[in-house]
């Protein structure tokens, strides 16, 4: 079993692997992320991601920021639209502070309004940034389209005017309603025994209070294919295709991720980079991408050129698009890329911080992690009928949305 895994007596979830490194990597990743903020909480997500390193009942943020670093370790936190996670590195020897440590700010944060009001401007700063980058901003804006209606949509920075009014009394309430012990996985990847991986856990997170989640998920229905020109002054014009995908329990979202890496992959020999870089010359940058959620996903394409030269690369992605619907792909062609998709993913794994972020993941939606020969193996399953299908289910009336640029 490449995993150790158990669940302790609160909820949490724990999963380990044993690796021959110096290094250590500890993550906690919990089920919550901006879709769960209620209509009035936009960005409270990402804010309280902040306010976990400003102070607990027994540290200031000065010492949160040094407790690893000072050691030569890190600590960090991201927040996506359905969790967030709080994770370090550090020397083997380091695990047992960077789990207490963890542990504290999750479990033990107290939002002092003093730091509060200085990770505002912070967090408002980075709104800033965000408006200033297309290539961001028009993802977000896509998304909102695409799930109108459902709070799966909103941009997970929140807006000025949400940002502006959050007290620390907000973000505890969203912390109570969203960090519950059984939407909690705590992962590790070290070498030590697993004896010794089981007392850390029990030591650091055996003893929080149990804690339920007592609401579901609500997905907006269906939204009718949309054509959208927005003017943002860029200097070049951005486009993003897209529509609504497969969920992470999908039959098929293995066949949609190996679809998606052979039209517009990051290797260049994705069809759309053959054709729209390669071939014509028309973007620099050309990208499919598909994110499943828990109830629903989304596929996505997206380019940047010359604003006179947008309606040609659609023209041409689209005729790709067709050709995928119209003629199913010879196995030749299928095995090609399968073998290539095989070897991105083995050479991502080799990342053993992201690796483990990944099973954690895995083990949150799914209560299982497959190994890397089960992965391999259902993708090696995939079939030119198969693509087939899923092109014609996924792929056809795709919505647009482009922000014009100067000419």
């Amino acid at each position: 079993m490449e995993f150790y895994r158990f669940t302790l007596s609160n909820g949490i979830r724990c999963i380990f692997k044993q690796v021959k490194s110096p290094v250590a990597y500890c993550a906690l990743t919990v089920n919550a992320g901006s879709r769960d903020e209620l209509a009035r909480e936009s960005g409270i997500a990402h804010f309280t991601e902040h306010m976990l390193f400003k102070g607990t009942g027994r540290r200031k943020a000065h010492h949160i920021n040094c407790r690893l670093e000072k050691l030569g370790g890190e600590l960090n936190a991201f927040t996506t639209k359905e969790e967030t996670v709080v994770h370090s590195t550090t020397l083997a020897g380091d695990l047992p502070k960077a789990a207490e440590l963890i542990s504290d700010i999750i479990f033990n944060s107290t939002f002092p309004a003093r730091e509060m009001e200085k990770e505002r401007e912070v967090i408002l700063d980075e709104i800033n940034y965000y408006k200033d980058s297309p290539p961001d901003r028009i993802y977000d804006e896509f998304e909102d389209l695409v799930f109108a209606g459902s709070r799966l949509g909103h941009n997970i920075l929140g807006s000025r005017t949400t940002v502006s009014k959050f007290t620390g009394e907000d973000i505890a309430g969203f912390v109570s309603r969203c960090y519950n012990t059984d939407q909690m996985v705590l992962s590790v990847a070290a070498d030590i025994p697993q004896a010794a991986f089981r007392k850390l856990a029990e030591k650091y997170f055996g003893s929080m209070e149990e804690s339920r989640r007592e609401y579901t998920r609500k997905l907006s229905r269906p939204v009718e294919r949309f054509e959208k020109s927005v003017n943002r002054g860029t200097h070049q014009a951005h486009c993003i295709m897209g529509g609504r995908a497969y969920d992470m329990h999908h039959p098929d979202r293995n066949t949609l991720s190996l679809l998606t890496n052979i039209i517009g992959g990051p290797a260049a020999n994705s069809m759309l980079n053959v054709l729209l870089r390669e071939k014509y010359g028309l973007t620099y940058n050309i990208d499919a991408g598909y994110t499943p959620y828990s109830d629903t996903g989304i596929f996505t394409i997206y380019f940047g050129t010359d604003k006179g030269r947008s309606a040609r690369c659609i023209e041409l992605i689209e005729k790709v698009l067709k050709d995928l619907r119209d003629r199913k792909m010879t196995g030749r062609q299928i095995a090609s890329a399968q073998k290539q998709f095989i070897g991105q993913l083995s050479i991502a794994m080799e990342a053993k911080e992201a690796y483990m972020l990944s099973a954690a993941k895995s083990q949150l939606v799914y209560n299982e992690i497959d190994s890397p020969e089960a992965i391999y193996s259902k993708i090696m399953s995939v079939t030119p009928d198969n693509i087939l299908a899923t092109a014609n289910e996924v792929l056809d009336g795709l919505s647009v949305l482009v922000y014009n640029g100067h000419r």
